[in-house]
């Protein structure tokens, strides 16, 4: 769907340029969630797994997040619509990995930062994604559908009845 299948709404310009211009952006979240986890880490560590399971299942769960975050960024592109948030969505994505979670994107973020929790071997790794997924499921996504909803309500409606949010 281009952009001129739009909404009447997107089209007249009630609804924003782009599903997030907010300063909330979705990497940053993450990556301050595991930066604050490494620091509270090296203060004071405590072990989330025994150290013989620690590194391959880190290692494990990074390797899935990496390759769901490529297949989905692949997806989009093959879609010809583009993956930064703060840029304009010109159509809704409902193949690849898409046709299982509405943000395998997000997902692949939190399977990550779970992998260095794991890989490191730290609780605070563990504790610090619990309010980053808080933040993305109510601040973030629902911004973001909202914006979908508005620009495509004959093709996002449908689909977010039919697929989950995260899993």
């Amino acid at each position: 769907m281009a952009s001129d299948d739009r909404s009447d709404k997107a089209k007249t310009g009630t609804v924003p340029s782009a599903a997030n211009p907010g300063i909330v952006r979705p990497p940053f979240v993450y990556l301050g969630a595991i930066a604050l986890g490494l620091l509270l880490h090296f203060a004071w560590p405590v072990r989330l797994v025994p150290g013989a399971v620690s590194v391959p299942l880190g290692g494990t769960v990074v390797l899935v997040a990496v390759a769901l975050f490529l297949w989905a960024v692949r997806t989009f592109w093959i879609a010809g619509t583009p993956v930064p948030g703060n840029r304009p969505t010109t159509t809704i994505v409902s193949t690849g990995p898409y046709r299982y979670s509405r943000n395998p994107i997000y997902l692949s973020f939190s399977l990550f930062h779970l992998g260095v929790a794991f890989w490191v071997n730290s609780i605070w790794l563990l504790v610090t994604l619990m309010p980053a997924v808080v933040l993305m499921s109510f601040v973030v996504i629902p911004r973001e559908e909202q914006y979908l909803e508005d620009c495509f309500p004959s093709d996002y409606l449908p689909y977010k009845a039919c697929v989950r949010r995260w899993l």
